[in-house]
């Protein structure tokens, strides 16, 4: 790594860690005092915004996204692929108000997950994976209820590029329990913005955003086959952005984790 990359990637931190620190700081006590879906505009998708941009000013990690069209007027369950933190950020700042999954231990983060919690997340106990899927199609039928996109990323975990892991039946349970779609989207965020390190690659990510996708009836075979479909679309298109070798699988993929 040059001595100038290294200096970009300390100066993205440097204003990442700051601006989240101070946004946060603010979010603590100005938050409380908005409705919801002002308070989400204001901690999480302004912020998370800005974190996009300076991806791509500082360490220059731009973005394209294809499939645009896809996004349904009301929000459904959104299945993602998870390689890095990039993703996080970006699909905070595109759907709103958008309740995720996260870890619990997240929320005692003073600041950050102070403002966290009151975006209404699903923070789970990922050392109880059963408890974890009763959470997640307890609260989170209740946030599509209340009028928010829940963004599931169904591998669990984040998985490197070049590889992919086996889909969670979580999401898609959720969707077909609340009689809602499914919306999959593809990405290639890890080949810039690695799972491990710090070091930061410039390019541009490759978003793609792919049909809505319904359940063909109810009950656990319905769930099966639509976990299965969507996994299905996200594993072709991966391949097609050039992130996933022609012969991927889920049986060579990384373990699945919560």
């Amino acid at each position: 790594m040059s001595i100038l990359r290294a200096i970009q990637i300390f100066l993205f931190y440097f204003l990442l860690a700051t601006t989240s620190f101070i946004w946060c700081t603010i979010s603590v006590f100005v938050a409380p005092f908005l409705p919801f879906r002002q308070r989400y505009r204001f901690v999480n998708q302004a912020w998370c915004t800005v974190a996009v941009w300076l991806a791509k000013v500082v360490v220059g990690i731009n973005y394209e996204v294809k499939g645009m069209e896809n996004i349904p007027d009301k929000p459904c369950v959104i299945l993602s692929r998870h390689q890095s933190t990039w993703e996080t950020f970006f699909l905070s700042a595109l759907f709103e108000p958008l309740s995720q999954v996260l870890k619990r231990e997240l929320l005692y983060v003073p600041f950050f997950g102070w403002a966290m919690a009151m975006l209404k997340p699903i923070a789970i106990d990922r050392s109880n994976p059963k408890a974890a899927l009763k959470q997640l199609a307890k609260q989170g039928h209740e946030r599509l209820e209340q009028g928010c996109w829940v963004l599931v990323f169904p591998e669990g975990t984040r998985i490197p590029s070049g590889q992919i892991g086996k889909f969670s039946r979580g999401g898609a349970s959720l969707a077909v329990n609340a009689n809602l779609p499914v919306l999959p989207i593809a990405h290639d965020a890890g080949k810039y913005w690695p799972k491990q390190g710090w070091d930061k690659n410039p390019g541009t990510v490759q978003v793609v955003i792919g049909p809505l996708m319904h359940a063909e009836g109810t009950g656990p075979r319905a769930i099966a086959e639509l976990n299965d479909r969507a996994f299905a679309w996200v594993c072709q298109a991966q391949k097609d952005i050039g992130c996933l070798p022609a012969d991927a699988t889920a049986t060579t993929a990384a373990p699945e984790k919560g």
